[in-house]
């Protein structure tokens, strides 16, 4: 009996008792994407100074309530921003339905908090659902765990109340559960649950099949909140029973279930930080500068070059890049969000082939760190991509010990072939002396 007992606590936690092949199955989709658009919207476009600007300014709910009152996107165009993904070949979009300030970009019965309510007097989120299902992307929602605005959200370490004079108080003392237990009086977790429970429930019930829900964030320990604060394993429940194949990000704190979650977050991580995700389903999480909010006066924007490099390493390991736009208030895309979109249509409209239904190629086809290459592979296919972040000044290139390997190469931007010749157990190829017109030429082969 002891023993027993004791194969059964050791057998790995589950809460829905999915099989590894019907996730692959559901999952399919998703690692066949590789790219996707995440939008970060709210009435922090409004200040235009980061999404976390209620946390990082203090601002109380009074103080905060302008930027619902003024809130009138008048340009926003979702077909515009539809076209815009699919053009940069994105294949799925992700909105921030409701971010940690609380304020829901959908008609929600649960709030009087909502885009509804403010001079715009639409459900922004069933437009956007309709515009980019139009264009074939596929559809997420983000969902905040946090919320700044309900009453019942309990003051936490990250709440933008969580101390009264910023010099008042000492480090101990803002710590010390007897302060936050007074400025929770009256306050009901319990409450918030529920709330977050039926808005979740909404959005997965009004709006059609929804592919991707991305819950954000727990960040359990001293004067945080995890899974017992959002009852992550009943929600989680709720989640698969109102729609059974969506698929769900790892921020419920349920990481020790192994159906706790579909796929890992790494957030804002350099390229060189992917490879240790080879072998699972991820999808790392970037912006196109430091906010993800739309920031006015924000300047270290990425490089087309920076782009590619986190596209093409991540499907170089088998994971997903998933780019984010602030939107302004008016509900435009920036300018410089255009043109970071803008360079990356021009390469996917050529090299795509290279990104999608694609992953890390088989063990056999490597190439030396030096040559400063990323190799991707389409397994349905048998096509191998090298992507060149170098380019040989003469035009040859050596691919030590690749004779037995590949029966013809090209260029993937324009299929014109790249003669090689056989060198011992290497091939050396004749690449073009000028540079296709590509930060990051692609060359395709195909293998024996």
């Amino acid at each position: 009996m002891l023993i027993g007992n004791l194969a059964a606590y050791s057998q790995p936690k589950s809460i829905t008792n999915e099989t590894a092949e019907h996730k692959a199955a559901r999952m399919k989709w998703f690692t066949d994407a590789r790219f996707g658009m995440f939008i970060h919207w709210g009435l922090y476009a409004l200040p235009g100074r980061h999404e976390w600007v209620k946390h990082r300014e203090r601002f109380t709910t009074e103080q905060y309530q302008k930027y619902f009152n003024y809130f009138n996107p008048d340009l926003f165009d979702p077909k515009k921003w539809a076209k815009e993904a699919k053009a940069a070949g994105m294949k799925y979009a992700v909105l921030t339905t409701k971010h940690h300030e609380g304020f829901c970009l959908f008609d929600s019965k649960y709030t009087s908090y909502k885009s509804t309510n403010t001079p715009a007097k639409r459900d922004l989120v069933k437009e956007f659902v309709a515009a980019f299902r139009a264009e074939g992307i596929k559809i997420g929602f983000y969902y905040s765990l946090i919320d700044w605005h309900h009453p019942d959200f309990t003051i936490d370490r990250l709440h933008p109340q969580r101390e009264r004079n910023k010099d008042e108080w000492s480090e101990k003392e803002k710590r010390d559960t007897a302060y936050y237990t007074n400025l929770n009086k009256g306050k009901d977790m319990s409450r918030y649950r529920k709330y977050l429970k039926d808005q979740v429930t909404e959005l997965l019930t009004n709006y059609g099949k929804i592919d991707i829900l991305w819950m954000d964030f727990s960040y359990p320990g001293a004067q945080g909140k995890g899974r017992n604060d959002w009852a992550s394993t009943d929600l989680l429940k709720t989640v698969k029973k109102l729609q059974p194949n969506i698929i769900i990000n790892n921020r419920l704190d349920l990481n020790d279930y192994t159906d706790g979650f579909d796929f890992e977050t790494p957030e804002q991580v350099k390229p060189t930080a992917l490879l240790e995700f080879k072998g699972k389903y991820w999808e790392t999480c970037q912006t196109f500068s430091g906010s993800w909010g739309y920031y006015r006066d924000e300047h270290s924007w990425k490089t087309q070059r920076q782009l590619l490099d986190l596209l093409i390493t991540s499907v170089a390991n088998g994971g997903n890049l998933i780019l984010n736009v602030g939107p302004t208030a008016r509900g435009e895309f920036d300018y410089r969000a255009n043109k970071a979109l803008d360079s990356l249509s021009y390469w996917m409209h050529a090299n795509s082939k290279s990104i999608y239904n694609c992953t890390y190629p088989p063990d056999q086809f490597t190439l030396p760190a030096e040559m400063n290459t990323r190799l991707t592979y389409n397994p349905n296919t048998g096509r191998l991509y090298v992507h060149l972040f170098s380019y040989p000044s003469n035009g040859k290139l050596v691919l030590p010990g690749y004779k037995d390997k590949i029966k013809y190469a090209q260029l993937l931007n324009d299929a014109s072939e790249v003669e090689y010749t056989v060198v011992g157990s290497d091939i050396e190829l004749k690449l073009p002396k000028e540079k296709q017109p590509y930060e990051v030429p692609v060359i395709e082969f195909i293998t024996k």
